[in-house]
Parts: C-alpha cells; sequence; structure tokens
C-alpha cells in the first residue's frame, strides 16, 4: 500500500504526475510523465540520456507528485529511493502503457523490444518512503 488507504487509492486511479531529482548543485529538476503503479513501487519510462535518468542514477533521492487532472488541490506526494531499470524493459512498458490508455487489455506492436531498445529506454522504479498529501476535497 502507498500511504493510507485514501491516498492508495487516489494513486492507482491517476495517472500523471510531476517527477523531481536533484541536479549536480542541488537544485531541483522536475517533469511531467505518466507512470504506473506495480505492487507498492510507482514506475515510468524515461530514455537513458533524458536529465531524469541521469540525476536518480547520481542522486537516487526523488519525489513523485501524483496530480489529480479533474479537480484542483488534489494531489499525494511519494517521496523514496528511485532504481534506474536498464535491460529488458518490456514487461514494465506494457504496465505503463495499460496504465496511462486506461486500456487493462493493451498489447504492444510488433517489435516493441526492438523501439524501446533503440529509443535507449529505461524504467524508474520509485519505492515510497514517506507519503503526504491532501486527497478529500
Amino acid at each position: 500500500m502507498i500511504g493510507t488507504p485514501e491516498q492508495d487509492a487516489f494513486v492507482r486511479a491517476m495517472k500523471a504526475a510531476i517527477v523531481t531529482s536533484l541536479r549536480k548543485d542541488g537544485s531541483a529538476a522536475t517533469s511531467l510523465i505518466f507512470y504506473a503503479v506495480e505492487g507498492d513501487e510507482l514506475i515510468f519510462s524515461t530514455t537513458i540520456d533524458r536529465l531524469k535518468a541521469k540525476t536518480l542514477k547520481r542522486d537516487p533521492r526523488a519525489v513523485l507528485t501524483v496530480i489529480d487532472d479533474g479537480a484542483p488541490y488534489r494531489y499525494v506526494s511519494i517521496e523514496g529511493p528511485a532504481t534506474v531499470v536498464e535491460g529488458d524493459v518490456v514487461p514494465e512498458h506494457i504496465t505503463i502503457n495499460r496504465a496511462m490508455r486506461n486500456e487493462p487489455a493493451w498489447l504492444p506492436p510488433e517489435g516493441y523490444a526492438e523501439t524501446l531498445r533503440k529509443q535507449g529506454r529505461v524504467v524508474i522504479r520509485v519505492r515510497p518512503g514517506r507519503v503526504s498529501g491532501i486527497v478529500n476535497r
């Protein structure tokens, strides 16, 4: 479970978040991502050459702030260590695409693994440590 039962339900119902990592100089770097929940971890995709992957490989501290795309002021922030997963990331990308598209039966097209490899795709896994936010507004 991610946080309280209410926070967990909110995180599992949403699909967009702001991810924050730290640059070498300590300043924050943020970007919008689509994510999925796998067990008690949040996962998202990026490429190995993007700032998210570079900063999280160097310093695994991450914050994902899940936002409600419909109602303002509802959010959950998840702080925890991130792991950059390289190699065979097809299963995680299927999970992310199913969540992002809201299509539980989505299947990848032929050649999907090769496409991910050519793009340099990796998966970032965030294990919740501290969870906060407001979901009952």
